[in-house]
């Protein structure tokens, strides 16, 4: 059973800092984008980053591009989101998505393109 579990969210003031981890399992992700989405009630889910398979490749949206790091671990079958300088507008259910994927491009980002999905963990950065 495929299996991407996110952890990390948690309470933190503006200015702050948290780390994401997402943990997959259940097949091999070898050729794999891994990204990392946000949702907030009421609206659609966003695209936050994309990295990959190699890791040397990444997209950012411009709202987190300079603040946001993401990273991937193939060895711990881990990718993470490292977040700066949170905001509060940066609130949300952040998910952790898989698609595979030939080409690199900002497609990439299409959040209807996910193979596989986690359940979210919730970030709550407070003013």
């Amino acid at each position: 059973q495929v299996q991407l579990v996110e952890s990390g969210g948690g309470l933190v003031q503006a200015g702050g800092s948290l780390r994401l981890s997402c943990a997959t399992s259940g097949r091999s992700f070898s050729g794999y984008a891994m990204g990392w989405f946000r949702q907030t009630p009421g609206k659609e889910r966003e695209f936050v980053a994309v990295i990959s398979w190699s890791g040397g490749r990444t997209l950012y949206a411009d709202s987190v591009k300079g603040r946001f790091i993401i990273s991937r671990d193939n060895a711990k079958n881990t990718v993470y989101l490292q977040m700066n300088s949170l905001k509060p507008e940066d609130t949300a259910v952040y998910y952790c998505g898989a698609r595979r994927f030939t080409y690199w491009g900002t497609y990439l980002g299409d959040v209807k393109g996910m193979d596989y999905w986690g359940k979210g963990t919730l970030v709550t950065v407070s003013s």
